[in-house]
């Protein structure tokens, strides 16, 4: 991908946790203006460290980006501590949801304008714009959103990163523990929170299946490492991504000995 009308720029960073473990290894990415970008991998690739090396909360988990840099609107941003991060438009929602259990659905809507100065009325309509996408949400507005479902959880996350009016959303594998049918719901959501509301989305996600059907484009990561990446249709259509992140087959079944040698040999690198 180009870095023309690139909204986020991430080149060759790399990342070590307690000063020792290296886990991203020279990690480049672009999110262009008004996409939806998606970060495939399995569990441990790197997927969720890439996007708090964006979002700045490295430092809570004794993390640090050591080399690269990290530009959001043409400007680094990788020394900005996450509160002006969220001000200038980079809102997480975390992998797991993390709602404040012991607030209502509405209080934890709320907390996500907490950085704005624009002002009630201005909340206020966002309140009601959150809900129209959300209805599910208006109805459980008074309820304490520790006793709301998973799928009432995230709309609430994904709710609350859009009160805090954000030009890109970094989304942390929004699928799971969430049945097939509500996983189709929050991204419908997504695609229509990025035409309609002109939002950015780069979202971590192991479902490559359902993440390539909404994202424009996308990247394969594997070991901390980008191995892979192209429009979502390419990569939906490629027989290797088939085979080894959406679990089909164009041929012969392969034994677990073919599937060694395959990822041996990395014939994707090629």
């Amino acid at each position: 991908m180009t870095t023309e009308n690139s909204m986020l720029s991430i080149k060759n960073i790399e990342v070590i946790y307690d000063h020792v473990i290296l886990v991203l290894k020279g990690i480049s990415l672009e999110v262009p203006n008004g996409g939806v970008v998606a970060l495939l991998g399995a569990n441990g690739a790197g997927k969720t460290t890439t996007i708090k090396s964006i979002s700045n909360i490295l430092k809570t988990e004794r993390g640090e980006v050591t080399k690269g840099s990290i530009e959001f609107e043409g400007e680094r941003v990788e020394n900005l501590s996450p509160n002006d991060l969220v001000k200038r438009g980079v809102v997480q929602v975390m992998e797991g949801r993390h709602c404040f259990g012991h607030l209502t659905v509405e209080e934890n809507l709320l907390t996500g304008a907490y950085t704005r100065t624009d002002g009630r009325k201005a909340v206020a309509d966002d309140l009601e714009m959150v809900y129209s996408y959300f209805p599910r949400l208006k109805v459980r507005r008074k309820s304490q959103a520790g006793y709301t479902s998973g799928g009432e959880q995230q709309m609430v996350a994904v709710g609350r990163a859009m009160m805090a009016k954000p030009k890109l959303i970094l989304l942390d594998e929004p699928s799971m523990g969430l049945a097939p049918q509500l996983v189709e719901e929050i991204f419908e959501i997504v695609q229509t929170l990025n035409q309609k509301e002109g939002v950015t989305f780069l979202l971590a996600e192991q479902n490559a299946a359902i993440a390539l059907r909404y994202a424009t484009y996308g990247y394969i990561l594997e070991n901390g490492r980008v191995v892979m990446d192209g429009a979502a249709s390419h990569l939906a259509s490629n027989e290797d991504v088939k085979e080894f992140y959406l679990g089909l087959s164009g041929g012969d079944k392969k034994s677990f000995r073919d599937v060694k040698h395959y990822r041996r040999r990395k014939r994707w690198l090629a």
